[in-house]
């Protein structure tokens, strides 16, 4: 078992873009391992590949006790309903959650180990899960959506 160490606010790779993974190889496959095992804990609903530090798109998500991953996502679906009243936190800024707006239904396409097109469409947390982990993987963070007080009072909290 691998559980990586997750990067905290502050660390460079949480906001630089992640890159296409051209090639399933086994670097690739040992990197879905460790996204597997770093996010099968208890508290954990996902974690981007560069939260462990790698700078390629790829997260794992625990949803309802399942284990999943995807390599290569896109959002391809997000519903104009949101979950406007659903406080958010993230492994990279630990202890602090603040209600942040996000669709209510999302899809996200990508590919799976064997390079086969993958779909993950989910409502609730799963779909808070597609949108926030694609942001990581994006180089953006949760608090980059706040607004308003929200959005002041967090970055008051943290310092920025």
């Amino acid at each position: 078992m691998a559980i990586k160490p997750i990067r905290l606010l502050g660390d460079p790779v949480l906001r630089t873009k992640c890159a296409f993974i051209p090639k399933i190889d086994n670097n690739i496959k040992q990197l879905i391992k460790d996204l597997l095992d770093t996010t099968n804990m208890d508290g954990r609903a996902g974690v981007s590949a560069n939260q462990i530090g790698v700078s390629l798109r790829a997260f794992s998500l625990y949803i309802d006790e399942k284990l999943d991953y995807i390599i290569n996502p896109e959002i391809t679906y997000l519903s104009p309903e949101l979950q406007a009243d659903e406080q958010e936190g993230c492994l990279s800024i630990p202890g602090k959650w603040y209600l942040t707006n996000r669709s209510a239904k999302a899809t996200c396409q990508g590919i799976d180990l064997s390079g086969k097109t993958k779909t993950i469409t989910g409502e609730g947390i799963l779909a808070r899960a597609l949108q926030h982990e694609c942001d990581h993987l994006d180089g953006k963070l949760f608090i980059d959506r706040l607004q308003g007080k929200i959005k002041r009072q967090a970055y008051r909290e943290l310092h920025l």
